[in-house]
């Protein structure tokens, strides 16, 4: 279409613009197609526009020109077949008419003082900020060399909270990323001081802990190096209990696993100080001995066996050699409950187990023989019956079920 309309035109310090040599007070037409991008005399309504196609240069030349001929328009810029060269504009003008605030040696910004480019805010050296004297780019703070930064002076990128180097944290002089806590160089932590990652706890260079000053990982307790303990001081995992180096213990003071009762070194015991495995007494293996398998004090030689509270006539290895005891008389009497297969009471009762995915339930002795036991195979039960003096009755006795 055939107009007349004014803009703004950049030219390389020469003058020229792809290779053609212009001048101020000078009228240039073109021949042949007008096409947008392609051929004809480009220009811009809004100087501004112009640095879209241009590096924002001060050595560059910008002048206001008039197109008298055809006229095609696109989104922010137009091409013509006749264009005057009306004036050269000064870069202190071009200054002035690219931003809203002033003192402004950027482009685009609304604010004052600003070297970058788009600031609404004041005195910022980098681009699109809303704050004021920040260095990075994209800031509603204040005083920031990162960017995208709500909070103030900090280096990281993304933070509402203040003084941190990492990255979306929301609270203050964090190191690490992603941190609602205070003070944290790891990494999703909502409570402070930690090195490790997601972490509701405190001083916790582990991840996922609830609890304080974990060097493990998922603990709702204190002081654990190993992992998924609700307890406190476990180097071991999945304990209830406390300063257990074993596992699943929900007793004290453990180095074997799966134990409900006190400082056993043995395994599966509800009683205390057994060095054994199953023991639902205290303190079995007996004291003072140099010969093996003695219950009693100081002795040397090694005494036959009694079974069903009868002797048997037979050593300890004659008799696992003579007879084969069944599985379902070696039982747990701890289990690992994962969260998703806790019900709503056993949730209720252990208010940490979404830190510790699960919790570690506790059976008592006769419970845990009873689960096992009813599970018997009918192989399994022939071998129970054909023990040496086996006895029904004690055998209830001890385990709580009948076969």
């Amino acid at each position: 279409m055939n107009k007349k309309m004014r803009g703004y035109k950049v030219f390389n310090p020469d003058w020229k613009c792809y290779g053609m040599q212009y001048e101020v007070g000078r009228t240039y037409k073109h021949k042949g197609n007008l096409s947008l991008c392609e051929s004809g005399f480009h220009f811009c309504e809004k100087l501004i526009d112009c640095f879209n196609y241009y590096q924002f240069n001060p050595n560059n030349k910008v002048a206001e020109i008039k197109a008298i001929g055809k006229i095609v328009n696109g989104d922010n810029k137009s091409v013509t077949d006749n264009i005057s060269i009306i004036k050269e504009i000064s870069w202190q003008n071009v200054l002035e008419l690219v931003n809203l605030g002033k003192g402004n040696t950027g482009l685009g910004n609304p604010g004052d003082r600003n070297s970058g480019y788009w600031n609404s805010g004041n005195r910022n050296s980098g681009d699109w900020n809303s704050g004021d004297w920040n260095s990075g780019d994209r800031n509603s703070g204040n005083r920031n060399s990162g960017n995208r930064n709500s909070g103030d002076r900090n280096s990281g990128y993304w933070n509402s909270g203040d003084r941190n180097s990492g990255y979306w944290n929301s609270g203050d002089r964090n190191s690490g990323n992603r941190n609602s806590g205070y003070w944290n160089s790891g990494n999703r932590n909502s409570g402070d001081w930690n090195s490790g990652d997601w972490n509701s706890g405190y001083w916790n260079s582990g991840n996922r802990n609830s609890g304080d000053r974990n060097s493990g990982n998922r603990n709702s307790g204190y002081w654990n190096s190993g992992d998924r303990n609700s307890g406190n001081r476990n180097s071991g995992y999945w304990n209830s209990g406390d300063r257990n180096s074993g596992y699943w213990n929900s007793g004290d003071r453990n180095s074997g696993n799966r134990n409900s009762g006190y400082w056993n070194s043995g395994n599966r015991n509800s009683g205390d100080w057994n060095s054994g495995d199953r023991n639902s007494g205290n303190r079995n293996s007996g004291d003072w001995n140099s010969c093996r398998f003695a219950t009693g004090f100081f002795n040397s030689k090694e005494r036959t066996i009694s079974i069903f509270n009868k002797d048997s006539g037979l050593s300890r290895d004659e008799f696992y050699q003579k007879f084969t005891i069944p599985s379902c008389l070696y039982f747990d009497l701890t289990e690992w409950i994962d969260s998703e297969n806790m019900t709503d009471k056993e949730k209720e009762n252990n208010p940490k187990y979404e830190t510790t995915e699960g919790y570690l339930k506790t059976l008592t002795y006769k419970e845990a023989s009873v689960k096992s036991i009813s599970k018997a195979t009918d192989e399994e039960k022939e071998q129970i019956r054909a023990l040496p003096n086996y006895d029904p009755d004690i055998f209830e006795e001890i385990f709580g079920i009948r076969i």
